[in-house]
């Protein structure tokens, strides 16, 4: 993911919220990690609530970006160096991507998440330039084959199946639907279309900081922080130093955790420069 270059200020989120439990790679999960073969398991529950933040999420984006002119979709996003159209075309071929892992989490045949990093900047390159139309497609016909990928997983219940994401992260399949809706959320903000990290509600937000915690659990170069919500909502994240109390809304950790937010809309951060996610 690319870092931010023109951050706006958050504010507080709604209060409706969820919380999940997960552990840095190789120690036990609470309850999102459990096997899921009750149907009303709290596991099951919980990947049916998060599918649908996904859903919603790409529908959003979708309806946002109906009405955006190729002129637009060829103008400056958020991210340096990227077009709307960039932004889009990797929106899209991320679903791809977990596609992938998904037939590798069903079947258990290795599928890599894409075949080299060139390549995978050679296609979002590729595609940046299209007209607005054909971007939106893309990113509609993907979300598409992305969740028939992931009912192809419930089909085979192979949500524990271990793939590999990106810098070699080892994730069960039950975690791709966060890494998704990650980046739906983010790279609707970094589109610039009138989505601010300040739309992201706490329910999201929070699965969001979760799923940050346990990306960020093993990283040598990222600070230890405890992030605690206006909500009541509480993560530790990073595994470097003495831990750093930061708080504010759970947009706005979000928001400042991934570089989209300035410092200055949370509390407790001290002028710590975080590393890119």
């Amino acid at each position: 993911m690319a870092t931010w270059r023109d951050p706006r200020r958050a504010s507080a989120a709604s209060k409706h919220r969820m919380r999940m439990v997960l552990r840095p790679p190789g120690t036990p999960c609470g309850h999102y990690g459990m096997g899921m073969t009750a149907a009303a398991s709290p596991a099951t529950a919980q990947l049916e609530t998060l599918r649908g933040l996904v859903r919603t999420a790409t529908q959003r984006l979708l309806g946002d970006t109906i009405l955006v002119s190729d002129e637009q979709w060829r103008a400056p996003s958020r991210l340096p160096d990227w077009t709307r159209g960039h932004v889009a075309t990797h929106i899209a071929r991320h679903a791809d991507a977990l596609c992938r892992l998904a037939e590798w989490a069903r079947t258990g045949e290795r599928q890599d998440m894409y075949p080299s990093p060139e390549h995978r900047a050679q296609e979002i390159e590729a595609g940046a330039g299209r007209s607005g139309l054909d971007l939106q497609i893309d990113m509609d016909t993907s979300a598409g084959r992305l969740g028939s990928a992931l009912d192809g997983i419930d089909a085979a219940d192979a949500w524990d199946a271990v793939v590999e994401m990106s810098r070699g992260v080892q994730v069960p399949a039950r975690l791709m639907p966060l890494a998704r809706l990650l980046e739906v959320v983010i790279h609707h903000v970094d589109l610039d279309i009138g989505y601010e990290i300040s739309n992201i509600d706490d329910q999201t937000a929070e699965w969001l900081l979760e799923w940050c915690s346990f990306r960020l659990g093993s990283r040598e170069d990222f600070p230890k922080l405890q992030l605690t919500s206006d909500s009541g909502f509480s993560t530790a994240i990073g595994s470097v130093g003495d831990p750093v109390a930061v708080n504010g809304s759970s947009a706005q950790l979000l928001g400042w955790l991934m570089g989209r937010i300035d410092a200055s809309t949370v509390s407790g951060s001290d002028g710590l420069r975080l590393p890119a996610f």
